[in-house]
């Protein structure tokens, strides 16, 4: 079984950044993407449910796996250049920081802002992963992806993507696709995105007047660093909940109501509002049951104090939805894939 391992009856407590100790009935490591189709038709693999992996930092698994949990551990970067345009081809497994790290080094712009966000390359144009003012769909130009459903590689541009606000078609075709590699167009130089969550504060703390992206990027790691819990200290899986996007009508009695909301106007004419706020002024920053709770640093995450089962966090992640849906009528939605909810 060349480009590919499978074990049995596997813990996946170090496969997911909430530490969850779930197990898997069949854990597959793929190495090689072309042995992706040999895998699929393995008959252990065929024959029962499939759960896609990367670095487990989007993921609350809320009982064992009863399939097989696909781990992707692919690597490799290809670069054609294009003039000032750098066409970069990068393997679904390898990690998302580094590629972000590696392409500041190489001098390229573009995913400053999303430095220092968990997981792999393959997961981020399911999720859309965004931070500080920044989506990562902006800078993909195709996705190549397995199609389960016609068994074929498929090569999928970004407007069949189909990106939303932590979303696209993967999230809305569950199942279908698993994510081989992604292309990235990525400019020397483009207008530095700055004006959001504190950046421009940030820069000038750092005595930082003119700034490049690597200054950016430094800036997003401080900021990071000083809001967010490390995983290697304490499980989380970064922001649980999505900002909820309402209607107009409904956000401007909320901001009447509540001024100090905030809110951002979206382009269809509804609102966006600060998932964080709502949760910190129903009371539950810092709230904990048992080893389950909401972090003292920040409102949008969800974390494990030492034991917690992915039930019992699953089961505080809908008390917090349910407590913000009482006090503001917003329903907020969990971000990360939630395996086995009841």
């Amino acid at each position: 079984m060349g480009g590919y391992t499978l074990t049995e009856n596997t813990p996946l407590t170090t496969r997911n950044t909430l530490r969850v100790n779930a197990r898997a009935k069949l854990l597959a490591e793929l190495r090689d993407a072309s042995k992706l189709p040999e895998l699929l038709d393995f008959p252990a693999v065929r024959n029962a449910p499939l759960l896609v992996l990367g670095e487990g930092s989007n993921l609350l698994l809320a009982c064992d796996y009863p399939g097989t949990v696909l781990a992707m551990e692919t690597r490799g970067v290809q670069v054609e250049q294009d003039g000032d345009v750098a066409r970069i081809a990068v393997a679904a497994g390898e990690r998302w920081d580094d590629f972000v790290r590696w392409s500041l080094g190489q001098g390229y712009a573009g995913l400053e802002n999303l430095i220092l966000i968990p997981g792999t390359v393959g997961a981020a144009p399911i999720q859309n992963i965004g931070a500080y003012g920044t989506e990562v769909a902006e800078f993909i130009e195709s996705v190549e992806a397995w199609d389960t459903r016609e068994h074929r590689v498929a090569q999928l541009d970004r407007a069949t993507c189909a990106f939303g606000y932590r979303d696209s078609l993967f999230k809305r075709e569950p199942g279908r696709y698993i994510v081989t590699a992604v292309r990235f167009a990525l400019p020397r130089s483009r207008e530095l995105r700055l004006d959001y969550a504190g950046i421009h504060e940030e820069l000038a703390r750092m005595g930082v007047a003119r700034p490049a992206p690597f200054h950016v990027a430094e800036a997003v790691v401080h900021l990071r660093t000083r809001k967010l819990p490390d995983p290697a200290v304490i499980g989380n899986a970064g922001s649980f909940f999505k900002n909820p996007v309402v209607d107009a009508a409904q956000a401007e009695v909320l901001k009447r109501e509540h001024p100090e909301l905030p809110a951002w106007p979206q382009a269809d004419g509804r609102s966006k509002l600060s998932a964080a706020w709502l949760i910190e002024a129903a009371g539950l920053k810092g709230q904990r049951e048992g080893d389950a709770g909401i972090s003292n640093r920040h409102a949008l995450v969800l974390v494990n104090h030492g034991h917690a089962s992915g039930g019992e966090l699953w089961a505080f992640a809908q008390q917090v939805i349910a407590t913000v849906q009482a006090k503001f009528g917003v329903r907020l939605e969990p971000e990360p894939v939630v395996v086995g909810a009841r």
